[in-house]
């Protein structure tokens, strides 16, 4: 370790957190790096570190302390260094493990790339973890918001983050355009217009495989009843059709005992309410109309009938598969409806990158929105929590936003750390601050009877809250 990043001096009083065999160590005072982030990342960072040290020694009475470490990245590393993101900052965060961040300044359409992803990709963050739940009196747009309680996994270094990427009218894109045209589309009615810009999303086995596994074991680490994966393999086959079936390749290669497939469990539930049902009659069963299908569709589900109770049902037939995760998927236009209109049925979802980017932000919304969500990007070894909202340039050092999303990345820290007591003190200070109707403008505006507070004063109240 340096003695010092950036300048700036690194606590003598603290310890950095180790991992080995995919295990933590994580000292009572551990040195943790934090980024406040830029615009309303400054009001927010303060609010946030007063909650947290509060809840930390409340927990523990004094026998914990995080010793916190500013490092830079924004515009205030670029003030400073003349560096977005200074090669240090990178460095310190990955020495110390385990960090958090507050809101990044990322431009539109051109200068630098987003920090945010830099720092994913530099680390091989590839978990992009976005729970999900409601806290009771936020001003939601739907009738049932706390039916929603579901955890995001999403692929957090390839697809549109791998950052391939060509302008329009540039050599390098008329020559991929040509090449496609040419080679790969030869014969073919498809062509690539030539004045298109042009992306390329890889989506791999080891990407898709990992991000699942993570999911699937998260479930069963949380007592979590489904995963299902989200895709839009309909259309693009090779690639988020492909995460599907690497998902499911997952699931019953490596969690075979602790999971069943949708499919396999109509199967299964065939069977058990009619145990005389012939292969050819569940067949028809899971797939109404197959007599009208082509004859070697047909045999095909029949043969995946006798397959799955030749493999499983004796672990997991007789309803013992109830009890198991259940792995599904569905397409990801379909996700937006139906985390709506059924979202109990949801609790796990396991996406690519892009689909992962809407989703989160469109599950937010039915909860209260972005200011109350968190936010984790963990890989083998490292972890950086974050806020998942902009930096709202205009109401920098007004002292007015809501700071919760970084309040909540910071429970899902300390759960991280194994810090469980000071995360749920953080949470239900929250949920009591907001349930006495004292919040920032943006719950404000939406609640009868409310009191508009500072984002200071917020931070206050829910301290004062812990007790």
């Amino acid at each position: 370790m340096q003695a010092s990043y950036n300048g700036i001096a690194v606590p003598t009083d603290g310890q950095a957190i180790q991992y080995a065999n995919g295990t933590y160590t994580v000292p009572d005072h551990p040195i943790i790096p934090f980024i406040e982030g830029d615009g309303t990342g400054r009001d927010i960072w303060k609010a946030s570190q007063r909650v947290f040290d509060a809840a930390v020694a409340k927990a523990y009475g004094g026998k914990r302390a995080v010793k916190w470490f500013e490092v830079l990245a924004g515009e205030k590393a670029y003030r400073q260094t003349q560096n977005w993101l200074p090669d240090e900052t990178v460095k310190a965060t990955m020495d110390f493990r385990v960090s958090i961040k507050g809101p990044l300044t990322t431009p539109v359409g051109g200068g630098i790339r987003s920090l945010n992803v830099a720092l994913r990709q530099l680390m091989d963050l590839y978990q992009c973890v976005r729970p999900v739940k409601y806290y009771a009196g936020v001003p939601s747009p739907v009738k049932h918001p706390e039916k929603l309680d579901v955890v995001i996994f999403r692929e957090n270094t390839e697809d549109i983050y791998a950052g391939i990427e060509f302008r329009e009218g540039t050599p390098e894109a008329k020559k991929i355009i040509d090449f496609v045209n040419d080679e790969m589309l030869k014969g073919t009615k498809k062509k690539v217009r030539q004045d298109s810009g042009v992306g390329i999303k890889p989506i791999s086995i080891t990407g898709s495989k990992r991000l699942v596994r993570a999911a699937i074991q998260y479930a069963l680490d949380n007592n979590r009843k489904t995963v299902t994966l989200v895709h839009k393999g309909n259309i693009q086959k090779f690639t988020e059709g492909a995460f599907r079936e690497w998902g499911y390749e997952v699931a019953s290669q490596e969690f075979r005992e602790q999971t069943v497939t949708e499919r396999e469990s109509w199967i299964l539930g065939n069977l058990e309410a009619n145990p005389k049902l012939t292969a050819e009659e569940n067949a028809a069963l899971i797939e109404p109309g197959i007599e009208f299908a082509a004859k070697e569709f047909g045999e095909g589900v029949v043969a995946e009938v006798k397959q799955v109770i030749a493999s499983i049902g004796a672990s997991h037939g007789g309803g013992k598969w109830k009890n198991k995760i259940l792995i599904n998927d569905r397409i990801a236009d379909s996700i937006f409806q139906q985390i709506i209109l059924r979202p109990s049925d949801y609790s796990v979802l396991a996406t690519t990158n892009l689909n992962g980017d809407y989703i989160s932000d469109a599950a937010a919304a039915q909860v209260g929105g972005l200011g109350i969500a968190p936010g984790g990007n963990i890989g083998d070894g490292y972890a950086v929590f974050e806020a998942t909202h902009g930096t709202a340039p205009k109401y920098a050092d007004k002292d007015v936003i809501n700071p919760g999303s970084v309040m909540l990345s910071g429970v899902m820290l300390f759960d991280f750390l194994g810090w469980p007591e000071a995360a749920r003190l953080i949470e239900s200070s929250m949920e009591k601050t907001i349930g006495q109707k004292f919040v920032t403008y943006d719950f404000e505006r939406g609640m009868q009877g409310a009191t508009k507070a500072k984002t200071s004063e917020f931070a206050s109240r829910m301290i004062e809250n812990m007790g």
